[in-house]
């Protein structure tokens, strides 16, 4: 086939693909996207719950053109992020964006995301999640795929643990062998990710087996699972019973997805009643201590070194979960804060010291104290306990304090658009509400470009200067930096 004007060629360790160019707007660098390439076999029949295999061979060219299948089986809508689930079988797959295709003597930095959603949903086709403002400036970016929900970490007799975190070892393996090919520097590899793949980068942070695999981390709003074995092994027996069939590889290898997906579902549903003790406990899916690749609670392992070579920044947004609680206004408010907050199993002294210490959000409402302290418990509070672990290992915080004009609160994914500075996006404003600061953008991206390219994102770190940071869209400034902004978790620690 005679190559078009817009496919362009590369060549990978497995065969050779076929992308396509495309202009970026205002910019004379050009883009090359590459979707939907497999860095490991469909991980079905046989492969249904075993460690991911590499993938084969093909003859030919194979086309790069459009993205591959998820793990994800139609959008639960848990996040305001636009995530497509593309249906198929073969859903271990990296997309590559580049702006030098081929060019192995290019050497440029490489971002690669791991998307989150709860480690059961999310999807890495989001047209967010295209790198070409990344691309614009220098850095190759890549997006994994890997497998969720129970397939990818329910505790399964006969089966290896954390397939899905053995999933993102095989994308970042993949990433090592492949990416010089795309013009990418294996020696400088950013790992980044929001919600569960900022908890998806840090728990890799905290792994000695992935150590080889990165050379800086970038978390935002990162939800850390760090389930134990005794709830893993819990969770499995409740699907078990769901499905009637024994807890084993066999048993549940004898059942459908779609059946799996619907207990998993079943199982798994959230409602204010529930959320304290989910909170408390944790996730009952997501990467398991499991005394193979995951030997203690991560933020163990970052206090004794394991990745302390490593440039880390981290964050979360003011109020990430507060647009869940907001619908509920007019009833919460009749109802007294310590009967509202009494599920968090907070003691009287903490309870007191926490609503002192966060008056301007008392101020607002019933609704708005417990969004801030389930937005707390879950982000915030891991922010700090992760930066404090570090110790003077090079780690930077920010937090994200821009209100969306659509929620009037710094919800949960805001600053994923303003990270890949992709505000003309499709279904931005649904999360920002209508005009979205490009110059927060420039901000936000301009940070991550800077980090991933040099392990310094320009502002003083708090592993030299102590609860010192960076707030993005604070009033009266894009960013500002700070000391103290995390002070009002204090209480909670």
């Amino acid at each position: 086939m005679t190559e078009s004007p817009v496919d362009v060629e590369v060549q990978t360790a497995a065969g050779r693909v076929r992308g396509a160019w495309r202009d970026l707007a205002g910019s004379p660098v050009r883009s090359a996207a590459f979707l939907g390439i497999p860095f490991a076999q469909a991980p079905i029949g046989d492969l249904r719950f075993a460690a991911p295999q590499p993938v084969l061979p093909w003859p030919g060219v194979r086309d790069a053109l459009e993205q591959g299948a998820t793990a994800q089986r139609g959008d639960p809508g848990v996040t305001l992020i636009p995530e497509p689930s593309v249906p198929g079988e073969s859903t271990l797959n990296a997309n590559v964006f580049t702006p030098a295709p081929g060019d192995t003597t290019a050497k440029l930095p490489v971002l690669v995301w791991i998307h989150g959603g709860g480690f059961f949903a999310g999807s890495p086709a989001s047209a967010w999640y295209d790198g070409r403002a990344f691309n614009r400036d220098g850095v190759v970016t890549v997006s994994i795929g890997y497998r969720l929900g129970f397939d990818g970490f329910g505790h399964i007799e006969g089966a290896p643990s954390n397939r899905g975190v053995r999933d993102w070892l095989a994308g970042l393996e993949w990433v090592q062998q492949n990416i010089a090919a795309f013009g990418g520097d294996p020696s400088r590899v950013t790992i980044a990710g929001q919600s569960a793949g900022g908890g998806a980068v840090l728990t890799l942070l905290g792994m000695p087996a992935a150590q080889h695999l990165f050379h800086g981390v970038y978390a935002l709003s990162g939800a850390l699972a760090d389930v134990s074995p005794e709830r893993a092994r819990a969770f499995s027996a409740k699907m078990a019973r769901e499905l009637g069939v024994p807890a084993t590889r066999e048993g549940f290898a004898s059942v459908s997805e779609d059946a799996v997906l619907t207990a998993q579902r079943k199982l798994s549903q959230l409602d204010l009643s529930s959320m304290g003790e989910t909170i408390g406990e944790g996730l009952g899916l997501g990467p398991t201590i499991d005394d193979d690749l995951i030997v203690r609670p991560t933020p163990q392992s970052l206090a004794q070194s394991v990745g302390a070579d490593k440039p880390l920044v981290l964050g979360a947004a003011d109020d990430e979960f507060s647009m869940a609680v907001q619908d509920q206004a007019s009833k919460l408010r009749w109802i007294p804060l310590a009967l509202l907050l009494r599920p968090f199993k907070l003691t009287s002294a903490v309870r007191r010291g926490y609503l002192a210490a966060n008056r301007a959000v008392v101020s607002r409402g019933h609704a708005a104290v417990l969004g801030r302290l389930i937005t707390d418990k879950m982000f915030r509070t891991g922010v700090v306990k992760t930066a404090r672990a570090r110790g003077d290992a090079p780690t930077w915080v920010y937090r994200v304090a821009f209100r969306s004009r659509k929620f009037d609160a710094a919800v949960h994914c805001i600053d994923v658009p303003f990270f890949f500075d992709c505000l003309d996006g499709p279904a931005v404003d649904a999360l920002t509400g209508p005009n979205p600061p490009q110059a927060l953008a420039d901000a936000i991206h301009g940070a991550a470009v800077t980090f991933v390219k040099t392990g310094n994102p320009g502002w003083t770190a708090w592993s030299t200067t102590p609860e010192s940071g960076i707030v993005f869209g604070g009033s009266g400034a894009t960013a500002q930096e700070e000391v103290g902004g995390f002070a009002s978790v204090e209480p909670l620690l």
